[in-house]
Formats: structure tokens, C-alpha cells, sequence
């Protein structure tokens, strides 16, 4: 079947340390016909169930787990019938907002099937120690959660961040892909790691 990739945008509350900010988020159903995968859960369940149109979900993914990005993941995996996949290293933010729910864990370089392609996981610690980029090779495509955006890397200044951390993970997992890979992010437009990739020492200087 041809992979199609379906875009929802929802609003609502980022919170963390104490911090609230109002926020748009992209939520990415990448799959064919008959079956996908959610890429992350924001804000309001309705408009991604909408976007599956009954299709077979075979994995809700958080990119990482900032309440963002994971408000309404119980309620899809109940209503949609499929696993919660998070890294472990973002178990303590799982915890500040769904508590003790349980979640599947993503590992590093994890592979899933989705419309007779490969998407695979990419650890890429920085925002989170848990955040997770999701590669398809074939395709061309990155779906970069908060790690890097159109402009520059993900925020670092919060709790569990760290810039040099998410430098690394940049320089060693995302921007080697191929110049052409389209990079879908978390928040905003999408780019690519060849309009990216020339800008890694400006941000490396200016420190965010």
C-alpha cells in the first residue's frame, strides 16, 4: 500500500516546572489505507481519531513524554484499541501527568513495518532523555518530535534538558541523514536536515 501521512494540529497547555504556556502541536498519522501508526497525543483526542477513519492503529508513539505530547494518549489507546509506546528514559514525565499507567517502552533503533516500509526509532536525548525521533528511510522522512525544528534545536532550559546533550544527538543521529530527508516536527513547519544541517556551528555559538 502507498504510505500517506495525515497532519493534525491541536492546541492547548504545555506545563512544566511550575509553567504554563499555550501551544500548537502537530500530530502525524503515518500509515496506508488499512492501517497506521499516531505519532504523538496532544490536547484533544477527536480530530486524530478523525484523521485514523478507522483504520487499524497499530502503535500510539510519543515523541517524548512532555504533557504536551502525551494529553490524550490513554484516551486514544482506549478508544482506538492500541499500545502506548514511550521511552524509558521519559518514565518520571509519564509519571508528573498519567501516573502509573501503564505504557510499552520504545528502544533505541526499534523498528516497525507501516505501509511495506521501515520506521525506525532514533534516540535523541536533549529535550528529554527520552526523546525519540522516527525514521523512514525509504521514504525520506524524519518526524523529529522537539528535537529539532525549522531553525534550531528543541528548548534545553527546562527540567531533564541539556543543550550539549541534544547538540550530540544532532550532530550523531539527524543531521548525518540524507540533505533531502523531509523533517516533520513537533511544533510548527516542517523542514529539511539539508536547510538544517549548514546551521549546526550558529547554534552551537549562541547556545539554545
Amino acid at each position: 500500500m502507498t504510505l500517506r501521512i495525515d497532519h493534525v494540529v491541536t492546541h492547548g497547555i504545555f506545563a512544566l516546572d511550575g509553567g504554563e504556556w499555550e501551544v500548537d502541536n502537530n500530530i502525524w498519522v503515518v500509515g496506508d489505507d488499512s492501517e497506521c501508526f499516531v505519532i504523538d497525543a496532544a490536547h484533544s483526542a477527536q480530530p486524530i481519531i478523525d484523521a485514523v477513519a478507522g483504520r487499524k492503529v497499530k502503535g500510539i508513539i510519543c515523541t517524548h513524554a512532555h504533557n504536551d505530547h502525551i494529553t490524550v494518549a490513554p484516551e486514544l489507546s482506549e478508544k482506538l484499541d492500541a499500545p502506548i509506546l514511550v521511552h524509558p528514559g521519559d518514565q518520571m514525565l509519564w509519571e508528573e501527568t498519567h501516573g502509573e499507567l501503564a505504557h510499552e517502552d520504545l528502544e533505541n533503533l526499534q523498528k516497525f513495518q507501516i505501509a511495506g516500509t521501515d520506521m525506525q526509532v532514533l534516540n535523541t536525548p536533549g529535550h528529554s532523555p527520552g526523546s525519540c525521533c522516527l525514521y523512514l528511510p525509504e521514504a525520506g522522512e524524519l518526524f523529529s518530535g522537539d528535537t529539532l525544528f525549522q531553525g534550531g534545536p528543541g528548548a534545553t532550559g527546562r527540567s531533564y534538558s541539556s543543550f550539549d546533550t541534544i547538540i550530540e544527538s544532532l550532530q550523531t543521529s539527524v543531521l548525518t541523514l540524507p540533505a533531502n530527508t523531509i523533517v516533520r516536527t513537533g511544533h510548527g513547519d516542517h523542514t529539511t536536515v539539508g536547510a538544517e544541517a549548514p546551521h549546526l556551528e550558529e547554534w552551537i555559538k549562541r547556545g539554545y
